[in-house]
């Protein structure tokens, strides 16, 4: 029998759905507890039980069936934690997480970046790396794990305003658009509606893009290192190098996490393209019922959805169609993208004579 503390654990985060999940397990060790993954070190975790901090490692029987699955403890995870018997603390079971967020390696493995979140707050500077089809690809991601999107522009005070309303109208106006200061205290207030008593909340960005500035200003403590980026292009150097989990004094829990580079999807096709409210509302108006927007005559999308937004959600599906595929399968398709890249030659020749 687990001894539960409601209270003292809703300050990092206890929801209903881990509660439920916990008598699916098995009878727990004597002395087990309760806890979170707060921050993650190669093979020791730090684990947080709502009052105290607790260094451990995973048990192996752990992270075999999670290596099995694809999968591995990460920030945000709950987990049952005992002492052994020189005190040190061991990772009995990991609870299953009612969200994650992951994205793929360029090898195709799987990489887990937080869990057990409520809201995405999706982080872009207002400088020189602003980039609109990447916010769309973060968007599309998160919104495929059963997250909440919230896009936070930074560096209101110094980069350029257009930039907002570029987003704004590029956007679904069902997703939240915040131009920030990331210094400024204003941020807590207009980011306050996400930051409520057991709320989880991950940032997730670009280097360079203020995320430890930012979480910094939300926890009124200077718990994350910052640094300065590129006067070229305004990127980063990957100041934070580990993904952490902290309290703030409002009752939500923050996850900040390294810069990103790359973001491939860990998620199928169909999911992603569910997450394009605006391709799905029109796709129905097409002509043909097999309509992939691409060219055919009678496409209500590309009528009513702008070029560059179209290129982006196609691409991202073809990203997550490339993940699933075999080995096989690669080689048909560079197969077929030679003969029509030679073909396309010979077209070229023959116009020129």
């Amino acid at each position: 029998m687990i001894d539960i503390d409601f209270d003292k654990l809703r300050r990092i985060g206890l929801a209903q759905g881990i509660t439920s999940r916990l008598g699916e397990l098995a009878s727990p060790v004597p002395g087990t507890r309760l806890a979170r993954v707060t921050e993650t070190q190669r093979d020791v975790f730090t684990l947080h039980d709502g009052t105290h901090e607790l260094r451990a490692r995973a048990l192996a029987r752990v992270s075999e069936v999670l290596q099995a699955d694809g999968d591995a403890l990460t920030i945000g995870d709950w987990v049952l934690a005992a002492p052994g018997e020189h005190g040190q603390w061991w990772i009995h079971e990991r609870i299953a997480p009612v969200t994650q967020i992951a994205r793929r390696a360029n090898d195709g493995r799987r990489q887990t970046l937080a869990s057990n979140v409520d809201t995405a707050l999706l982080v872009m500077g207002m400088d020189n790396d602003f980039n609109l089809r990447r916010m769309e690809r973060y968007i599309a991601i998160v919104k495929a794990a059963d997250v909440a999107p919230v896009v936070v522009l930074t560096k209101a005070d110094i980069g350029a305003r257009e930039h907002y309303r570029e987003m704004c109208d590029r956007l679904p106006a069902t997703i939240p658009v915040l131009a920030v200061n990331g210094t400024s205290p204003s941020a807590r207030k207009e980011l306050a509606p996400w930051l409520a008593p057991g709320c989880t909340l991950v940032l997730l960005g670009a280097s360079g893009a203020g995320k430890s500035t930012l979480t910094n200003t939300l926890l009124a403590s200077d718990v994350q290192d910052t640094g300065e980026v590129r006067r070229g292009d305004g990127r980063g150097q990957h100041t934070t190098t580990a993904r952490s989990l902290h309290l703030c004094e409002t009752g939500a829990c923050i996850i900040d996490t390294p810069g990103l580079r790359t973001w491939r999807p860990d998620a199928d096709a169909q999911s992603l393209a569910a997450t394009y409210d605006d391709v799905q509302s029109f796709a129905p108006l097409c002509r043909f019922r097999d309509c992939r927007h691409e060219g055919e005559p009678g496409c209500a999308v590309r009528e009513h959805v702008a070029q560059d937004r179209l290129v982006n959600f196609q691409k991202l599906v073809r990203d997550a169609e490339r993940v699933n595929l075999t080995a096989l399968d690669r080689i048909q398709v560079r197969k077929k993208w030679k003969k029509l890249h030679k073909a396309g030659a010979a077209r070229t020749r023959d116009k020129r004579g």
